[in-house]
């Protein structure tokens, strides 16, 4: 895992460019705060391509999904989500909206060891598609058989 101290900039989330060094009075301030803040945190682990599909999202929607992520993270429910039971048990879906489109998150928490998010997509339709839901529960199949489940 890498250590990071620095700000974001405009398109420092999930890749970019952003990063800003900070003075390091403030590095090491931040690393005390951060580290006491961090205690509780699960890491999100992305499956297969999801992390790829995620930075492909518009800026406005990657930002939305970070937050999201961050609170499930910290044990939180997202703000717009519904359980995908035909994906599998505990697996749930973060539901962005913004002015480019539906954006869709599956993820599964259920485990103490990370979140980890299964597939990330644009939805194209009123409903979800079959080859959507088809490889967020592969993925998951997958994710049970890594952790002999």
């Amino acid at each position: 895992m890498r250590s990071w101290h620095g700000r974001r900039g405009d398109d420092g989330i999930f890749g970019g460019s952003g990063f800003q060094p900070l003075p390091i009075q403030l590095v090491n301030k931040y690393n005390i705060l951060y580290s006491l803040d961090m205690i509780n945190l699960k890491p999100v682990e992305f499956r297969g391509c999801s992390l790829d599909d995620l930075r492909a999202f518009p800026l406005a929607a990657k930002r939305e999904a970070g937050h999201q992520l961050d609170q499930v993270q910290n044990g939180q429910e997202p703000d717009d989500w519904k359980p995908m039971s035909t994906v599998g048990q505990g697996v749930k879906e973060i539901r962005i909206r913004d002015a480019t489109g539906a954006f869709r998150i599956i993820y599964v928490a259920k485990f103490a060891d990370a979140v980890y998010v299964l597939h990330c997509f644009q939805k194209k339709a009123a409903k979800t598609s079959k080859a959507d839901l088809d490889l967020a529960a592969k993925r998951y199949r997958d994710l049970l058989k890594e952790l002999n489940q």
